[in-house]
């Protein structure tokens, strides 16, 4: 071949291998300029050969220029910005409007530059701004450096220049990867492609023995197959169902989209005058338009509980009307559902319990935006038997969230039309840092269950939440409509993992999971403390022994607020010892917001002029305890008596708190946390049951568990013979400190 442009695709690599055995080494960019070709062609003719084995070997250098960018080649062609805004100013100056209109687009950029070289002046001496030359004449070193670069010839311009140009994005500094070719081990001048598949020829002939075939790449990937593949939801909605099931429900039969008002709204005893029944929140159908399929003896009983009350109700008191409830509608919960399986279980000869649930589509006249659409899925639980209580209801629900992997829970009352009580279900959003809603929950009322024939003693539970909130969660999605609609990217439905639910598999494991999450509480909680105590310009050395004292001589001075029903019991125990080891000022006083104060009263003979700890203690309308010390807050009694604590142990304190041994302060921790949790745990119940295992609540010493909980009992008027004794004991041990 006399030029690569002669060559086909496959000749590339012979022609390379050829001048290579006479030059032993080959450059690709010289290679390529010298046959007049595209360097990236001699690249993947390179790339084939590579295949082959060790026939070549290569090494990659790199080229470093520079290259115009579009500013910079219409600088090179028609003058630099500055030159041009000079060229354009006559001898007898211009009006610098005039002169900014004529430039146009480069006249702002070129009349700065032209003035930071001394070129041209403003006269403002006339009124309006008129452009002066202050030179006879000037030189286009700006235009005259980029016809270099253009021409390859950068290496006549000065670095520095080029920076500066750069930063006017006239130049572009460009990286190009180029091929050093040496012979391999294996070189050869004539590529032999080696046969892919066995032929009956080989075998006939013999000749497979000698062929050399192309070995197989196992690591190749396949032909994608073809299929079908499950929608986010749907992944997500399996997991639930399991869980569900797991916990021994039943799934409801959810294929009724269209739903009268009576079994969606009426059945639920949710009045026929609430805004949820206004077409702005509900799709009505307009054909057919009615219903007219009721249990006419229930439809009564519904009708009388509505209008007039019964069963221990008055009802809501106003003329309910049968055309309202025979309204069709595409139903706005699948709690309609559960209503008639509810019923139907009521008509039974004997009853029996119920642990029913569903994961179904449902339909309001919502805006959409990124989180709201008309139609989404609702999870519904309900479980119905005797004696069932709230506690049951807390307990299913914890259960239910504990299989998912969410175990910080807490619950919110709130109102539903159906349920009494009502509760939000929060949990804690690790990412957020925050507690948010993640479901609902209640008892249903009386007025509800009794019409259907239910018997008495029969109580209700439900819960509910979506699917697409956790389905956007789990997937990273940030827009409901990319999860659900017409703009929905299929490759998205194709390419997203299998769900799985990050919960633990036996008690063990799950009890481990609880145990790593309680420490790492602990360690955040003392980390704030830290630092809100060097805030306060009380060192971490200071807490773990060296001097306390500041350098004014005070060590600190706190204000806390109380409610005047909660009497911090604990500062009273604490300040006997304080007062051992540091001059203490302590006062009460008494917020205008309450009408009296708490029955704790603290006081001390100490000057607060000579006092190294000041304690002022004010009853006021306060829903937690709160510390101020500076500019900080500190709230929670059981905060401000870990902060005291520390305190003391900075002099030697009893050993309350932090300077006893880690697994005591991860013990001490843990009991805080489950005294401070009135939610779940009693104080009369959690203290004995502690007890008798040890002598105190962290042991065979007293800590601030004991004294927080002495507080705790106090308040709450708790005085059973054994919470009595122990309080002696720790009175005791707080006296001989």
């Amino acid at each position: 071949f006399t030029s690569l442009r002669e060559c086909k695709m496959q000749d590339f690599g012979s022609l390379i291998l050829e001048e290579l055995d006479k030059a032993n080494q080959l450059d690709s960019l010289k290679f390529a300029q010298r046959h007049e070709v595209d360097e990236q062609k001699i690249v993947g003719a390179i790339k084939s050969l590579e295949s082959l084995g060790d026939v070549i070997q290569t090494k990659i250098y790199q080229v470093k220029s520079w290259q115009l960018t579009a500013e910079g080649k219409e600088v090179a062609a028609n003058g630099s910005h500055e030159y041009r805004v000079y060229s354009a100013v006559p001898d007898s100056g211009i009006q610098q409007s005039k002169l900014m209109s004529s430039c146009g687009a480069f006249g702002k950029v070129g009349f700065s530059k032209a003035m930071s070289a001394g070129w041209i002046k403003i006269d403002k001496s006339q009124g309006a701004p008129v452009v002066m030359k202050l030179v006879e004449s000037a030189s286009d070193t700006v235009g005259e450096h980029m016809v270099l670069i253009q021409k390859g010839e950068s290496e006549k311009v000065d670095a520095k220049l080029k920076g500066e140009y750069k930063k006017r994005k006239l130049l572009e500094e460009v990286v190009d990867k180029h091929y050093t070719i040496n012979k391999g081990t294996n070189f050869r001048t004539k590529i032999e492609k080696a046969p892919t598949e066995l032929t009956a020829d080989m075998i006939a002939s013999g000749t497979w023995k000698t062929t050399s075939l192309k070995p197989y790449n196992l690591d190749a990937l396949g032909v994608e197959t073809g299929g079908g593949c499950l929608h986010p939801l749907l992944k997500v909605r399996a997991e639930y169902r399991q869980i569900f099931l797991e916990m021994g429900f039943s799934e409801m039969r959810t294929n009724n989209f269209v739903e009268s008002s009576f079994w969606n709204f009426d059945a639920l005893f949710q009045p026929q005058q609430h805004p949820a029944r206004d077409a702005h929140d509900t799709f009505f159908i307009s054909d057919p338009a009615t219903s007219d399929r009721f249990p006419k003896d229930y439809l009564e009983r519904v009708k009388k509980v509505h209008s007039v009350g019964g069963f221990d109700s008055q009802g809501y008191g106003y003329d309910w009307k049968i055309e309202e409830a025979s309204k069709n509608l595409l139903r706005t919960h699948t709690t309609a559902v559960s209503a008639r399986m509810l019923y139907r279980a009521a008509q039974a000869p004997q009853f029996v319990p119920q642990k029913l649930f569903s994961i179904d589509r449902v339909f309001r006249n919502e805006t959409l935006d990124a989180t709201h659409l008309a139609e989404f899925h609702q999870i519904e639980g309900v479980v119905a038997d005797y004696g069932i209580t709230l506690g049951h209801c807390i307990g299913v629900i914890n259960t239910f969230f504990t299989k998912l992997g969410i175990e910080k829970l807490r619950f919110k009352p709130a109102y539903n039309p159906y349920t009494e009580p009502s509760m939000e279900i929060f949990s804690y959003h690790e990412g957020l840092g925050k507690w948010v809603e993640i479901g609902n929950s209640g008892m249903f009322r009386p007025e509800m269950l009794l019409p259907m024939g239910l018997p008495e003693g029969v109580n209700c539970i439900g819960f509910g939440l979506s699917l697409e909130r956790p389905t956007m969660i789990k997937y990273k999605i940030d827009n409901i409509r990319d999860l659900v609609g017409h703009k929905v990217n299929l490759e998205m439905v194709k390419r997203n993992p299998i769900c799985r639910i990050d919960k633990s598999g036996t008690g063990e494991e799950r009890r481990l999971q609880v145990l790593n999450r309680r420490w790492a509480n602990i360690e955040s909680k003392l980390s704030c403390i830290q630092k809100q105590m060097e805030v306060m310009g009380i060192s971490t050395a200071t807490a773990h022994g060296m001097a306390a004292d500041s350098s004014d001589g005070n060590l600190m001075d706190v204000v806390i607020k109380v409610h005047p029903d909660k009497p911090p019991y604990s500062l009273q125990l604490l300040l006997n010892v304080l007062k051992k080891r540091f001059k203490v000022a302590a006062s009460t006083h008494t917020h205008s917001s309450v009408k009296s104060a708490g029955s704790l009263v603290l006081s001390s003979d100490e000057s607060r002029i000579t006092a190294d700890v000041k304690i002022t203690l004010i009853y006021s309308n306060v829903t937690r305890p709160t510390m101020i010390v500076k500019n900080a807050q500190i709230q929670g009694e059981e905060n401000i008596v870990r902060y005291l604590a520390r305190i003391l142990d900075s002099r030697g304190g009893g050993n309350l708190y932090e300077s006893l041994d880690s697994k005591v302060v991860a013990q001490i921790d843990n009991i805080l946390d489950r005294l401070t949790d009135a939610s779940k745990h009693s104080v009369s119940t959690l203290i004995p049951g502690i007890l008798t295992k040890s002598k105190y609540l962290a042991g065979n010493r007293v800590t601030i568990a004991d004294i927080l909980a002495y507080s705790l009992c106090k308040q709450a008027a708790v005085s059973n013979s054994s919470i009595k004794d122990w309080s002696k004991r720790v009175e005791d041990a707080i006296a001989k400190m």
